[in-house]
């Protein structure tokens, strides 16, 4: 390494311990622009520097333009994957299995850390289909980050909470269990997704699942009602959901083959065949 480079490297690293004192474990482009000029760095070799210090492992790489100290700066703590996935992207919560392994409504450890949000952030790999809903993927080291969107008027039922040293948005457990019937192919299966109802039992706030399922539309509402009173609901509450006018049957596992007894009462084509009781 020359002299030069030596140099710049050292500089990278006063950046780096800049970032930390700053409390700034991620960090953008432009923030790292902000604070070189207090380390003499030269913004024309800002870039250099930081894809120097990537490669010795001093930060690392979110996605474009944003980053993250690495467990190897002294005094660092490493930086949760549920702080990762709230930057990167605008809104976000940590969803789907992510989400009831954090509650509790699972013991299976997921391997992707699922996001919901209303944008998919830019450089990741996505599709659209029929231009409702867009899934996109990034990789970050071992760790799988599923950004799942939905509609801006679908993004609700979220909750602070704190992990480790960090504040982070999380789907409340109500919201959590109505996302495993609308997509149970991301919280493991349909099967893991009545589990958890079981698991959330006597806990389940059934007024606050109802007005969320309402707002989701018919088909979450006939899916949860129709389990609902499988676990023992009273049935006048569930008054709103029977009464939610739908077209057409539904499928009640949505990843499953559309064949089954036809449930009249809920408009629901009962094709999974695992018991359901409270």
């Amino acid at each position: 390494m020359h002299g030069s480079d030596v140099k710049r490297s050292d500089v990278g690293v006063e950046l780096v311990r800049l970032l930390a004192a700053e409390g700034r474990r991620i960090f953008s482009i432009e923030e790292a622009r902000e604070l070189a000029p207090r380390v003499g760095l030269k913004e024309s070799y800002l870039v250099e520097a930081l894809y120097h210090l990537r490669r010795t492992g001093w930060i690392v790489g979110l996605r474009r333009g944003l980053y993250a100290l690495s467990s190897a700066v002294p005094g660092v703590t490493p930086v949760h994957e549920f702080e990762i996935a709230m930057a990167l992207v605008q809104p976000a919560a940590v969803s789907h299995w992510s989400a009831l392994h954090y509650h509790g409504l699972t013991q299976q450890v997921p391997r992707t850390v699922f996001v919901l949000t209303t944008t998919v952030s830019p450089g990741s790999r996505s599709t659209s289909p029929r231009g409702s809903i867009s899934r996109a993927t990034h990789r970050i080291g071992d760790i799988s980050y599923r950004l799942v969107q939905v509609r801006p008027e679908r993004y609700f039922g979220c909750e602070k909470v704190w992990v480790g040293e960090t504040r982070v948005t999380v789907t409340d457990p109500e919201r959590t269990l109505l996302d495993g019937l609308m997509r149970p192919h991301y919280c493991g299966d349909f099967a893991e997704v009545l589990h958890a109802f079981q698991v959330r039992g006597a806990s389940l706030d059934v007024h606050r699942i109802v007005g969320y399922a309402l707002r989701l539309g018919p088909a979450a509402a006939k899916r949860l009602g129709w389990v609902l009173e499988r676990l023992g609901v009273d049935r006048s509450e569930l008054k709103p959901l029977l009464d939610l006018p739908m077209k057409g049957y539904r499928k009640l596992d949505p990843t499953g083959l559309q064949r089954g007894r036809c449930d009249r009462r809920w408009m629901i084509i009962e094709n999974f065949a695992g018991p359901v009781a409270a």
